[in-house]
């Protein structure tokens, strides 16, 4: 394959195809991956869409509805319209929570991840937030979300999976955050935004690691309907932060969560990434089947691929 575009278009489509995940065109540029994350070269729409025409390209890819895959993938164009319903119905569903969430203290954003964001949701998938806290209230506002939720039922515990919210990433509005890998750039450019816009925006201001990989990449706000603030969610939040607002509970709370964080066995286990400071709590236990296999799979499909 000849030319770089060529080669980061079919590097593109290839991960994507490791989570099943044919994509249109405007997705292919705006998600072009750059897998060392060292070239600074920016492609336009319309070059990848003429590189995608190209003959020595339908080789290694073929179209359907629009979408673009990898030969010999067909089927891959009407799963992705079926599970966009599917997360679209997971999203109504986080739609109902945040509306409650919104009036918790020192939560500044809270933003869809995963497959739900995606639009690859199956219908055992759960529901993966990422929320933002009031620097110095991380610990505060972890427990008081976790413990409303698995009152409510709603968090993902043990076996307890399809349609439960996890809550495997939290971190401060300083916006700090330890992975910065491909995976991390894949899921944090798919982000989706329910709840604080403006820190949403800043988010990808100090994060801007993500055009590394991803140089096409661009902020935007989804057209998805979004949670605002009204007049009594503001002054709820302002009464219960002023009532929660002492240090010592922080640093109680932290020195809780903290040893329970080390004693638990899923810390300690092989291939786990879990992470707990001041800045940042990130609870992925199977990590190592996630990232690092989707890039192992993803190598050994490009290498697969003749003449690249």
């Amino acid at each position: 394959m000849g030319n770089n575009l060529s080669k980061h278009i079919l590097a593109t489509i290839t991960y994507y195809d490791v989570m099943n995940y044919p994509m249109t065109a405007f997705e292919i540029w705006k998600h072009l991956l750059i897998v060392s994350g060292e070239e600074k070269e920016k492609f336009n729409l319309l070059d990848v869409i003429n590189e995608l025409e190209e003959e020595k390209m339908k080789r290694f890819i073929q179209t359907e509805k629009g979408f673009y895959f990898l030969k010999d993938r067909k089927g891959l164009a009407e799963q992705r319209l079926w599970r966009n319903k599917i997360s679209e119905k997971k999203f109504k569903k986080l739609l109902r929570m945040v509306k409650i969430l919104r009036f918790f203290p020192y939560i500044r954003m809270i933003g869809v991840t995963g497959r739900t964001a995606m639009k690859n949701a199956l219908e055992k998938s759960d529901l993966d937030l990422f929320i933002i806290f009031q620097k110095g209230r991380l610990f505060t506002g972890r427990i008081l979300v976790t413990f409303f939720l698995h009152l409510l039922g709603r968090r993902r515990f043990g076996k307890k999976i399809a349609n439960r919210i996890c809550l495997n990433h939290f971190a401060t509005d300083e916006f700090l955050i330890s992975s910065q890998d491909i995976f991390a750039a894949n899921e944090y450019s798919f982000m989706i935004p329910i709840y604080g816009f403006a820190q949403f925006l800043k988010f990808h201001e100090k994060n801007d690691w993500i055009k590394k990989y991803k140089p096409n990449f661009f902020c935007e706000l989804p057209n998805a309907k979004k949670i605002e603030d009204g007049f009594i969610s503001q002054k709820i939040k302002k009464l219960l932060e002023k009532l929660l607002g002492w240090d010592f509970l922080e640093e109680k709370l932290k020195s809780w969560q903290v040893k329970r964080i080390k004693n638990n066995p899923k810390t300690k286990q092989a291939g786990s990434m879990i992470i707990f400071d001041d800045k940042e709590l990130a609870f992925w236990p199977n990590y190592e089947n996630q990232g690092p296999l989707i890039f192992s799979k993803f190598k050994e499909r490009l290498n697969r691929i003749s003449q690249f």
